[in-house]
């Protein structure tokens, strides 16, 4: 079941979240869980959604949504899609998704959903594969400095 993320859901999150920065070679803070917590939390410019199996969550998904200057339309964003290694292969990444779609068109805000991936993340890249388009752009950044 996909479901928005709520208050109750701080402990598995919490959980998920950390395993999902080990995955990607980075060990958040409690004060880092604390904000970025807080930021899904307020449900304002970056949402996020739940996936549970028999009631337990096992992933999650921040997304975010704004308008697109190429058709005036949305752009809707995934941010992060964790799911926990038990449950790979149980759907669940990829219900998270399909779920992104149905809200853009519930909200009546259709348009382009995006995402990256590391250029590793193999397994995942299966799954996004079966689902999507592979986009040819390329991705720069810039550190602005530190928070």
């Amino acid at each position: 079941m996909i479901r928005s993320l709520e208050a109750r859901d701080s402990a598995a999150w919490r959980e998920l979240f950390r395993a999902y920065g080990v995955f990607y070679e980075t060990d958040f803070t409690e004060e880092v869980l604390d904000r970025v917590w807080a930021i899904v939390q307020r449900d304002e410019l970056v949402h996020a959604l739940v996936s549970e199996v028999d009631d337990v969550v096992v992933g999650f998904a921040h997304y975010r949504y704004h308008p697109d200057t190429f058709s005036g339309g949305w752009d809707w964003f995934l941010d992060d899609l964790y799911v926990s290694p038990d449950a790979r292969g149980s759907g669940s990444a990829t219900a998270l998704i399909e779920k992104l779609g149905e809200l853009a068109r519930e909200r009546g805000q259709p348009g382009t959903l995006r995402w990256i991936t590391a250029a590793d993340n193999v397994r995942a890249q299966r799954v996004y594969d079966r689902v999507a388009t592979k986009a040819t752009w390329v991705t720069y950044e810039i550190q602005l400095g530190s928070d």
